[in-house]
C-alpha cells in the first residue's frame, strides 16, 4: 500500500509570525507536506530556530514595516523561485476595556493584526499572479465572528476587518487567488495566558492545540480546498454557534 504524496509537493509559502504558536506549528506542518517556506518574525533568534527544524528560510521583519516586508519577499521569492501561498499567522492580542485602551494602543493592534496583513498580501501579490494554484490564508478569530467577550475590543475590530479584507481579496483576485480565513478560538498558545479556563461557553469545553488550527490552515492552502474561497473557516470549538 502506498503513502499519499505530500499535499504541498512544490509549494512555495511564506508565513509570517512563524517564530511561535499557530505560526510555528504551521509552518512545522507545511514542511512536512512538502512545501518550501520563508518564514518571517520579529523574533529573529526564535524563527531561525524554526527555519533549522523545517528546511526554510528564516527572514526577521516585522510585518508593519512596508519597506522590511518587500525586502524580505524579494529575498523570499528569489530564494524559493517564487511565491505560490501564504499565510499571515502574525499577531498581537491586547486585553482592556475601553477607557483603558488608549488610541495609540488601539491603532498599534489594528496596525499589526490587519494592516500588517495588508502589507504581506501586497507584497506577495505580484509572485501570487504568476503562481497557478496561488492561496492566500489569514487568521482571524472567533472574536471577529462573535465579539461577546469583554475587554477585547481593539482586538475584535482589528480581526474583524482581517475577515472583511480576506472577502474582499477574495472577490478581487478571483478566479486566479484563492483567499480564505481561518478562526480560532481559544488556543493552547502564549497568546492565550491568562484565560486557558475561559471555556464554558465552548461545545469542546477546551483549548485547540495549534496542530487543530495548523491542519484548517493547510486544508485551505492545499488543493483540497480548490473550491473555496472568501470563507470565514470557524476552528473555535464550537464557540460561534454556541
Amino acid at each position: 500500500m502506498t503513502s499519499a504524496p505530500p499535499r504541498l509537493s512544490d509549494r512555495r509559502v511564506v508565513i509570517t509570525g512563524a517564530a511561535s504558536g499557530i505560526g510555528r506549528t504551521t509552518a512545522r506542518l507545511f514542511a512536512d507536506e512538502g512545501a518550501a517556506l520563508t518564514l518571517l518574525d520579529r523574533n529573529a533568534e526564535a524563527v531561525q530556530e524554526v527555519a533549522r527544524e523545517t528546511g526554510g528560510h528564516a527572514i526577521a521583519a516585522d510585518v508593519t514595516d512596508e519597506a522590511a516586508i518587500a525586502g524580505a519577499v524579494e529575498q523570499g521569492a528569489s530564494i524559493m523561485g517564487g511565491i505560490d501561498g501564504v499565510v499571515n499567522a502574525a499577531g498581537v492580542m491586547l486585553r482592556g476595556s475601553v477607557l483603558d485602551v488608549g488610541v495609540a494602543q488601539w491603532r498599534q493592534v489594528l496596525e499589526i493584526n490587519l494592516t500588517g496583513t495588508y502589507i504581506v498580501v501586497r507584497c506577495c501579490l505580484p509572485w501570487l499572479k504568476q503562481a497557478p494554484g496561488a492561496t492566500i490564508v489569514n487568521l482571524g478569530s472567533g472574536q471577529a465572528l462573535l465579539p461577546n467577550s469583554p475587554e477585547r475590543t481593539a482586538y475584535a475590530a482589528s480581526k474583524g476587518g482581517v475577515i472583511n479584507l480576506t472577502r474582499a481579496l477574495a472577490a478581487e483576485l478571483a478566479p486566479a487567488i484563492r483567499a480564505n480565513s481561518v478562526c480560532p478560538g481559544l488556543v493552547d498558545t502564549p497568546m492565550a495566558e491568562g484565560v486557558q479556563g475561559n471555556v464554558g461557553n465552548y461545545a469542546l469545553k477546551r483549548l485547540a492545540q495549534p496542530i487543530e488550527i495548523a491542519h484548517a490552515i493547510l486544508f485551505l492552502t492545499s488543493a483540497e480546498s480548490s473550491y473555496v474561497t472568501g470563507a470565514a473557516l470557524a476552528v473555535d470549538g464550537g464557540r460561534a454557534f454556541h
